[in-house]
């Protein structure tokens, strides 16, 4: 069997690859910033690293052979983290690092964005064998951000934008399929099943959960606003995903945090 290396490992996607890879026989090791305790099975052992400035990175990616790389922060730092990892993966002859990244990195002005096409640039010229996967948001994301929205009684929703959501299980899975293959660089990019109005998120989102709120359609200024609305962030021929988010909404029941989800049909006699 291989030895895993899932960096964000206990992060949403990160879960769903270890997961996968444990299901599997693998032995797999799970990087993250702080401590914690995921350590309840025999072939999983953590590591509390903080890939900013590598201090035990080189303990962690010791022995390994392959690297899946789904750390990432908003905030930045992902590029030096990037660096730092590619260094250890070098150096312990890694023969794989597959990295998850994000539809629209070379089309959307966003910064959060240019720096995952900076860290695909950093894997393309090391001399670690890479493999990128570019997908649409998670299902998860939107669902975070409708929710974030909805504690004001006007919700506004970017005009024009639309959204191609994916479900975080089935990018898990081509994940771990593209780790267990060789080195392939750029392979095609994952999109959801359907593309969607930012406003009929909001919408599907509120009645699954048996909120009223007003809807706002709102124009933005600025570059990044105007890629997203050209649909910069799609990949309409690479909709390859199954789950609706309709599905991923009922799927969840009453069991969304801070945002109580009733039956589709009750909500919307509601």
């Amino acid at each position: 069997m291989t030895t895993f290396l899932v960096t964000g490992g206990t992060g949403t996607l990160g879960r769903v690859v270890v997961d996968r890879l444990l299901a599997d026989g693998h032995t797999v090791r799970v990087l993250s910033r702080r401590p914690h305790t995921r350590t309840e099975h025999p072939r999983l052992r953590a590591y509390a690293v903080d890939l900013r400035n590598g201090v035990g990175l080189a303990n962690a990616t010791a022995g390994v052979e392959v690297i899946v790389h789904c750390a990432s922060s908003p905030t930045g730092g992902d590029l030096a983290a990037a660096g730092q990892l590619v260094d250890a993966a070098r150096t312990a002859g890694v023969r794989h690092l597959v990295y998850i990244s994000i539809v629209g990195v070379d089309r959307v002005p966003l910064r959060y964005y240019r720096t995952k096409r900076e860290v695909e640039r950093l894997l393309a010229e090391s001399d670690v064998p890479w493999t990128v996967l570019r997908t649409t948001q998670f299902h998860d994301l939107v669902l975070r951000l409708v929710k974030a929205g909805a504690r004001s009684p006007v919700l506004p929703a970017p005009a024009g934008v639309r959204v191609q959501p994916v479900d975080v299980r089935e990018v898990g899975a081509r994940l771990v399929e593209l780790a267990y293959g060789e080195p392939a660089g750029h392979v095609p990019e994952m999109g959801g099943p359907e593309v969607l109005a930012a406003r009929d998120l909001v919408g599907l989102t509120l009645r699954a959960g048996g909120r009223r709120r007003l809807a706002l359609p709102v124009l933005l200024p600025g570059a990044t606003y105007r890629a997203l609305r050209a649909g910069g962030n799609l990949t309409p021929d690479h909709a390859v995903g199954k789950l609706r988010y309709a599905d991923f909404l009922a799927e969840r029941g009453g069991h969304i945090p801070g945002l109580r989800v009733v039956g589709t049909d009750e909500a919307a006699d509601g």
